[in-house]
């Protein structure tokens, strides 16, 4: 009995010796922002594209859109949308929201980045300003989710 217990005993210290030399890495990358998004100062969840009112979400690669009252997630955009140019579109960075679930906060989203819904209408994409070089979407001072609006 005696042995067994001095053989547990040095199992266990030989597992706490091995596993305190191990190394921990944590990598805590968000996800790389799809390639029709602004850059970011800092890693980006979700982005916001409020001229069809939908959100992106960067790690999971997933739009987040209303249908029926409810929320889906989809990795590609409802047919509803097709057409909708995501390199001239205006996109927001959020930072003003807590949690997974930015859509709780649709309402003040909705108001405070009004999008433009003559989206399917191709002379809109035209005249609209910011969106000469397709990575800074809509009105200067409004590709994010911090400043004035």
């Amino acid at each position: 009995m005696k042995t067994r217990k001095l053989f547990y005993l040095l199992v266990t210290l030989l597992a706490f010796t091995v596993s305190s030399r191990a190394q921990v890495s944590v990598n805590v990358n968000v996800g790389t922002p799809p390639v029709w998004a602004p850059a970011a100062p800092v890693e980006v969840h979700y982005y916001y594209l409020p001229d069809i009112e939908v959100y992106y979400d960067v790690p999971a690669r997933r739009y987040i859109y209303l249908r029926n009252g409810r929320w889906h997630r989809s990795a590609a955009l409802p047919a509803h949308y097709r057409g909708y140019d995501l390199y001239r579109g205006r996109t927001v960075y959020l930072t003003d929201y807590r949690g997974n679930r930015p859509y709780a906060y649709y309402k003040t989203h909705k108001v405070k980045y009004k999008g433009n819904g003559n989206w399917k209408n191709k002379a809109y994409y035209k005249s609209s300003p910011g969106n000469g070089n397709g990575k800074h979407k809509g009105h200067p001072g409004k590709g994010h989710g911090k400043g004035k609006h």
